[in-house]
C-alpha cells in the first residue's frame, strides 16, 4: 500500500498513534476478508463487502494522513 510513501509510513507507525491504529486495523480487515473469501461459498457475501467497504474508508483515510504529513515536511 502507497510504496511512494514507505519511509514515511515506517516513521509514523512508530511515532503516531492515530496513524499506527489506522494502518493496524486496514491490515486486519484485508486478512478477515482474505479469511472469508477462502472459506466462503460464494466470493461477494455481504459480510465481505461490508469489510472491503471499512477497509476502503480506512486507506482513503491513512493516504489523507500521507499527504498532509508529507506536504508538511516538503513546506
Amino acid at each position: 500500500m502507497f510504496p511512494e510513501y514507505r519511509e514515511l509510513i515506517s516513521q509514523l507507525k512508530t511515532s503516531d498513534l492515530h496513524f499506527q491504529k489506522k494502518f493496524n486495523k486496514h491490515n486486519q480487515l484485508d486478512e478477515d476478508i482474505k479469511n472469508l473469501e477462502q472459506h466462503s461459498s460464494s466470493d461477494y457475501t455481504t459480510e465481505v463487502h461490508d469489510l472491503k467497504l471499512q477497509k476502503l474508508h480506512l486507506k482513503e483515510e491513512i493516504y489523507a494522513i500521507l499527504k498532509k504529513h508529507s506536504l508538511s515536511s516538503v513546506t
